[in-house]
């Protein structure tokens, strides 16, 4: 590991700090943070922390020994300085000289020594950072570090490694891992290091730089140390010719941790990643895979992100997936009686009183294929997927230097039921489709978009395809959705579109099939080539990507949710429309027909008809050209419905939404027309 100081970037940080009139220690204890939190062999999502001692102001203009620690909630990588909270020195460190003190009271008591008390609750190790006697600390949790202590003979290497350092063996991190901290530092004033066992390393300094590059040489040894073992310490097993892909195993996968929620067709899913490469193959194709994953994790705050085990799947051999589904939901079932048992055992040893959480796995090991890592959306499941990365990473170091050995159960078990981490969990509030996985097509613009928008507001992950790319680029990126380009004409193409989907995501759960145009022409003139244009997107297209999105349905096993983009002109047919009311009508029966063959899976399949919007197909000058026709102002054309009022793209958008939650509503229209006499679903 090397350094990655730069002297030209702390003189632009300290002159823009000092420009604007910033605390310099904050400007420069923000830089090195980032340095650090950059880096995720050092640290992983709002893992580690660092701290600067320095003189803050009170109003009067008095000078205050602060102490600015990593706030709950940032990450080092992007922090800025109000994620460094400014607390009283003094009577910080005071904290420690209490002989006992409960997680909540200190977080209490570290809230009430805050300068601002809008500020972020400080790091639960604020405390220990008091405690040390230096401007500047850094702690991470550097995977060369625990790769080293996470071994059977881990305490005796450490020492040997980092000889000037101080050892410390594991400790709750909070109040008593500082009380124990506090005895050392003392037995050891003149130590800059303290690697704790099973946990990750401390360096201090006045001086911020030396700090940080301290903290990189001392990984870096670890590094070195571990190079030394055996790189490939695993013996593969043999795979199969045909291995299944990852966009066909990850429903079988998603779908097994589906969870009934106490209403029947609204079941409770999880977002679903896959990762893989040379390590994470070596690592899933071992042939002790199942007692790999079964050790416990490298650091313990992973017991949070991944719990305490992963699960140990064989090789999914292509055109066996019907078997391979059959021994996934046995792994999930045996997890979950696994982890319950575990529960039980260990909410017992501490006197009981405590929930259960999910019992369900949040890490599949698939041999051939890679790791495949669950969370409540897609953020959760990539740091379950880094942090799956990191613990193969560290297995992998220690077993090359002599095997990897975790904290015993019941030291993972007071982390994952951490009264405070449970205060954290409880605070999360999830939105109507928290979870659920949703692909809308022609979403560059128009309705499209504004079903995306909606759904992204109601908490789903949204997928977005249309042919238009750098507008699908520019929509994505406005609402933090997923670009998909896709001619959706193209059954080929759309099949890998909706693969792309499954693999980024685990699953999909809803289709708003929204694409088409308005073709017209009057029939006895129209072209032929014309008129298939028109079937190719306004029902062709609807079918290919219904059909693909069916099977990815079918192969979770939780239902799912298919919404149409019909039209009003599929029951209310105009003159020189019939390409594009003959079409919709086609669709019409279409949707019918998926309700009918898929119902008793629990997939919904419904439509909406809308009319007068104003979207790509209703443009200003369109609405124009009608009004005039019509001898009416634009705006009266617009309310020309029994309500009087014009029908927004918003009132559309929640009508998709509406039916894509509808747990007893398939094969139904629903209008959004303000009202249309002619176009009434009889």
């Amino acid at each position: 590991m090397n350094s990655r100081w730069s002297d030209a970037q702390v003189q632009a940080v300290l002159q823009a700090a000092e420009n604007d009139g910033q605390n310099l220690d904050l400007a420069m204890r923000v830089y090195t943070t980032r340095l650090l939190g950059s880096d995720p062999e050092l640290v992983l999502h709002g893992g580690g922390n660092t701290s600067v001692k320095t003189t803050m102001y009170a109003m009067d203009g008095s000078a205050i020994d602060a102490i600015c620690v990593k706030g709950s909630g940032w990450d080092m990588g992007t922090i800025e300085a109000p994620g460094l909270p400014a607390l009283e020195l003094g009577a910080l460190r005071d904290l420690a000289k209490l002989d006992t003190m409960t997680d909540v009271a200190m977080v209490r008591e570290q809230r009430r020594l805050l300068l601002d008390p809008n500020s972020p609750s400080p790091s639960v190790e604020a405390i220990l950072h008091a405690l040390i006697p230096a401007k500047h600390v850094d702690h991470t949790h550097a995977n060369a570090i625990v790769g080293i202590t996470n071994q059977p003979n881990g305490e005796a290497l450490t020492r040997e490694l980092f000889p000037d350092s101080i050892i410390v063996p594991y400790e709750m991190p909070g109040f008593i891992l500082a009380k124990a901290c506090a005895r050392y530092l003392a037995e050891n004033p003149a130590a800059t290091s303290m690697v704790l066992i099973k946990h990750g390393i401390f360096t201090w300094s006045d001086d911020a730089q030396k700090a940080y590059e301290d903290m990189i040489a001392l990984v870096d040894r670890a590094e070195q140390r571990l190079a030394k073992g055996d790189p490939k310490p695993f013996t593969p097993i043999s795979l199969p010719t045909a291995l299944a892909k990852p966009e066909e195993i990850a429903p079988i996968l998603r779908g097994a941790l589906a969870q009934e929620s106490g209403l029947e067709g609204a079941p409770k899913r999880l977002v679903l990643v896959h990762r893989t490469s040379e390590q994470i193959l070596d690592f899933c194709n071992a042939d002790n895979l199942a007692s790999l994953v079964n050790r416990g994790n490298a650091t313990p705050e992973h017991v949070i992100h991944i719990k305490r085990t992963g699960v140990a799947l064989p090789t999914p051999e292509a055109g066996e997936l019907g078997a391979f589904a059959g021994e996934v939901k046995q792994a999930v079932a045996d997890f979950k009686a696994d982890y319950t048992t575990y529960f039980e055992r260990n909410n017992k040893r501490v006197g009981g009183g405590l929930t259960m959480l999910d019992p369900a796995p949040r890490v599949f090991y698939v041999a051939g294929v890679g790791a495949f890592a669950a969370g409540k959306s897609l953020k959760s499941a990539n740091v379950a997927g880094d942090v799956a990365e990191a613990t193969i990473d560290v297995i992998t170091s220690a077993e090359g230097v002599d095997a990897f050995e975790a904290l015993d159960e019941a030291d993972l078990f007071d982390l994952e039921y951490w009264s405070l981490e449970q205060i954290k969990l409880a605070k999360v509030a999830e939105q109507p489709l928290s979870r659920q996985v949703a692909l809308v097509t022609g979403a560059a613009g128009g309705l499209g978009l504004e079903i995306a928008r909606t759904l992204k507001a109601q908490g789903a992950e949204v997928a977005m395809m249309d042919i238009a790319v750098d507008r699908l680029a520019k929509a994505a990126e406005a609402i933090g959705g997923f670009a998909v380009p896709c001619d959706v004409t193209n059954e080929t193409a759309v099949a890998e579109a909706v693969g792309k989907i499954t693999c980024r995501f685990g699953g999909i759960d809803i289709l708003m099939s929204n694409a088409g145009a308005a073709f017209q022409g009057a029939m006895v003139a129209l072209e032929t080539d014309d008129f298939r244009k028109a079937f190719d997107l306004n029902f062709w297209s609807h079918h290919f990507v219904a059909r693909a999105v069916v099977q990815v349905m079918e192969a979770q096993g939780s239902g799912g949710a298919l919404v149409f983009n019909i039209s009003k002109q599929s029951v209310n047919p105009g003159p020189d429309f019939g390409p594009y009311g003959t079409s919709k009508a086609a669709l019409m029966a279409l949707m019918k027909q998926y309700s009918v063959e898929h119902g008793a899976s629990g997939i919904t399949s419904n439509g909406v008809n809308a009319d007068r919007i104003r979207t790509g197909l209703l443009t200003d000058d369109f609405v124009a050209a009608r009004s005039k026709a019509r001898g009416v102002t634009p705006e009266v054309y617009m309310r020309g419905n029994l309500l009087r009022r014009e029908v927004l793209a918003s009132d559309v958008a929640e009508a998709f939404v509406h039916l894509a939650k509808a747990r007893t509503t398939t094969g139904a229209v629903v209008t959004v027309d303000g009202g249309n006499v002619a176009a009434m679903m009889r």
